[in-house]
């Protein structure tokens, strides 16, 4: 019986023609929009935790976040350096390695996300303890720990597959798969949380069947399209050259984010000894704080790829103009939402809980954070075009300097001499500007696309 085929046509976007700003744009749009998707529904749970569940649970989950990104940092910088591997031999127009490289490259995340599970199971109650979590949080928070990495192979597929898919320039396919993540979470958060009162068992597992359905819905569409970058499932197993280049671009952005995540955690751990109420004050503006930090992060991945295909195709002059075009784009998003939430701090916060000290502890942070978030944005805006030449060391470096090694150097010798939070929220705009500081310097002085990898 005939049939008739569905697979979707050739779907790869190159950016290596037409205008920058159009192209850049274009691109980072659905980025931005499937990242702010993605908040919202982190940003969801701790609402209807926190009006449900009350402010412990809410410190349980939102102090989980650390630890989680310290323990999986290393797969999200693998699939970075999967994107970047993959967007350059699309770029070159190399169908038999641009194969190679996706097929490789999720056969990684499927062994990274097993380790993680077993690894995020058997590690988080005695990292939390480390951390100083207060006793009438631990448990909620080493439930909820436990049972998100139960199901975090199926988000370190989805970051392989997003990242597969952002390469190829098609980032609408991401938004539109995290759009349904979030529709699931949100509605599974209401039935579990508010409606079967499962407490902060229903949040993680809302949070893992969500990232199922990601997961799925992008591997379907990988399995379908008619492109260079077509998945099949026979060829999905790890070709040991391509997987050592993946793993060279991939490792210094893997480590960087781990170290950073550690830094993080430190930091978690001085919010953590001012108690519950403060814990759950951080823990509200750290999701307000994500409306700014992932959109700075769409458009340092949006520069990592348009570099990547235009370096892959020679074309150095659209790579140098890109610089600004980023950069501007950025920087004017981080300002216009700055100023928004500070206007609209108080009702915002409010949206967390009714606690009137919980939400004094949010605008405090928000106070310190709002007015500098150009910073960061100038900081990843460079780093991620310089990740795209496939030289991901220098980046790597600043940030570990800036975010890591600096923070840890604060807490441990400047923080003492303050005597309240305030110590630890200053912290974020110093680090990011002394960031942004040395990635102007580097790269203004260096010949990053002259040498890249």
């Amino acid at each position: 019986m005939p049939q008739t085929t569905t697979a979707p046509r050739k779907k790869t976007r190159l950016m290596t023609e037409g205008g920058i700003f159009k192209n850049l744009l274009l691109f980072a749009v659905p980025l931005i929009l499937g990242n702010l998707l993605q908040q919202l529904y982190n940003t969801a749970d701790s609402i209807i935790v926190g009006n449900f569940l009350g402010s412990n649970a809410l410190a349980a989950v939102g102090s989980s976040g650390s630890p989680i990104f310290l323990l999986i940092g290393f797969s999200q910088g693998v699939a970075v350096g999967a994107g970047v591997v993959v967007a350059q031999y699309l770029g070159a127009k190399d169908r038999e390695d641009a194969q190679i490289a996706v097929h490789t490259s999720l056969a990684i995340a499927a062994i990274l996300g097993v380790v993680l599970t077993v690894g995020g199971i058997l590690v988080c109650r005695s990292l939390l303890v480390w951390m100083n979590t207060p006793a009438e949080v631990l448990e909620d928070a080493v439930t909820y720990m436990r049972i998100y990495f139960g199901g975090v192979l199926f988000s370190v597929i989805y970051n392989m597959a997003a990242g597969i898919l952002n390469a190829a320039g098609n980032s609408q396919r991401s938004l539109i798969y995290l759009g349904c993540a979030s529709i699931t979470n949100i509605i599974l958060d209401l039935v579990l949380i508010a409606g079967l009162r499962m407490g902060v068992e229903g949040a993680a597992i809302a949070t893992d069947i969500s990232q199922l359905v990601s997961c799925i819905l992008s591997l379907r569409f990988l399995m379908r399209v008619e492109d260079d970058y077509r998945v099949t499932l026979r060829k999905i197993r790890p070709d040991a050259k391509m997987s050592a280049r993946i793993i060279r671009v991939g490792l210094p952005t893997g480590i960087q984010n781990m170290v950073i995540s550690f830094s993080n955690v430190l930091v978690q751990s001085s919010v953590n000894g001012y108690g519950a109420v403060a814990m759950a004050g951080f823990a509200a503006y750290m999701k307000i704080d994500g409306f700014n930090i992932l959109p700075v992060m769409s458009f340092s991945m949006a520069a990592t790829t348009f570099v990547g295909q235009n370096f892959g195709a020679g074309k150095l002059d659209r790579v140098k103009r890109s610089l600004w075009v980023t950069l501007a784009m950025s920087v004017g998003y981080t300002l216009l939402t700055g100023a928004l939430l500070l206007v609209f701090r108080y009702p915002i916060l409010h949206l967390f809980t009714q606690d009137d000290t919980v939400v004094e502890f949010g605008v405090a942070a928000m106070k310190y954070f709002c007015p500098f978030y150009f910073l960061l944005a100038i900081l990843h805006s460079l780093a991620g075009a310089v990740r795209g030449t496939g030289k991901s060391v220098p980046p790597m470096v600043v940030l570990l300097l800036s975010l890591c090694l600096f923070r840890v150097a604060w807490i441990q010798f400047i923080l003492p001499f303050f005597h309240s939070i305030e110590g630890v929220f200053v912290l974020y705009p110093v680090s990011w500007g002394l960031g942004a500081v040395l990635m102007v310097l580097y790269t203004w002085r260096a010949n990053w696309m002259e040498h890249a990898a």
